[in-house]
């Protein structure tokens, strides 16, 4: 499927790389350090996007991937703790130049799968020659314990091509309940140390 208006996705996913670059440093410069751990982009590819109005029961046309594929745009920000993934989160819909019309917290409801991570469905505007468009993009917060486990998730989907076998689903249902006691107890070792740095910011000052 050829995307005649596949340019404007691109100019959304620099302007959007660019937005969350300014907020994460503005954060940065306002709290003494950064939350985010790595950024990346991507493009969903026309075989993607052809196989995802398949699955989703549509026909395969140009009209249809604008009308029905919104994460055709993709950012995912990797974080340190469990309580950055939330940060990010509001430090996102603090944007003057995002629009966030859907969140889903798969944080404090995980998928069946025992998948976890936080998405925002975003409008990102595209300066054209003569008028403003607002491109549907798709951000995904997680820690690195998180990321970790949907990176081997979906290694195994590929593999299995979406056929898993139950021995395989229940231990990687398992592994996501040890992600999850992992992020509390790492979320418990943040709280210390936020403790201790404040002490010692306080003996400083007097």
């Amino acid at each position: 499927m050829n995307l005649t208006q596949y340019y404007k996705y691109e100019y959304a996913k620099d302007m959007l790389e660019s937005e969350l670059r300014i907020l994460i440093k503005e954060f940065e410069r306002k709290h003494g350090y950064t939350p985010v751990e790595h950024l990346k982009s991507r493009m969903k590819s026309s075989e993607s996007i052809s196989r995802k109005l398949i699955k989703k029961g549509y026909e395969v046309t140009e009209e249809n991937a604008y009308k029905y594929i919104d994460d055709i745009v993709g950012v995912r920000i990797v974080v340190s703790f469990l309580s950055d993934v939330y940060d990010v989160v509001s430090l996102i819909a603090s944007s003057t130049n995002l629009l966030v019309k859907e969140r889903k917290d798969y944080i404090r409801s995980p998928k069946s799968s025992g998948y976890s991570s936080y998405h925002l469905k975003v409008l990102v505007p595209v300066y054209l020659q003569d008028y403003v468009e607002y491109v549907p993009a798709e951000i995904q917060v997680r820690t690195v314990a998180m990321d970790f486990w949907a990176s081997l998730d979906h290694k195994i989907r590929y593999k299995f091509q979406e056929e898993i076998p139950s021995e395989v689903q229940a231990n990687m249902q398992d592994y996501a309940l040890d992600i999850q006691e992992l992020d509390r107890k790492m979320y418990e070792i943040n709280k210390i140390m936020s403790k201790y740095e404040k002490d010692l910011n306080e003996k400083e000052n007097h």
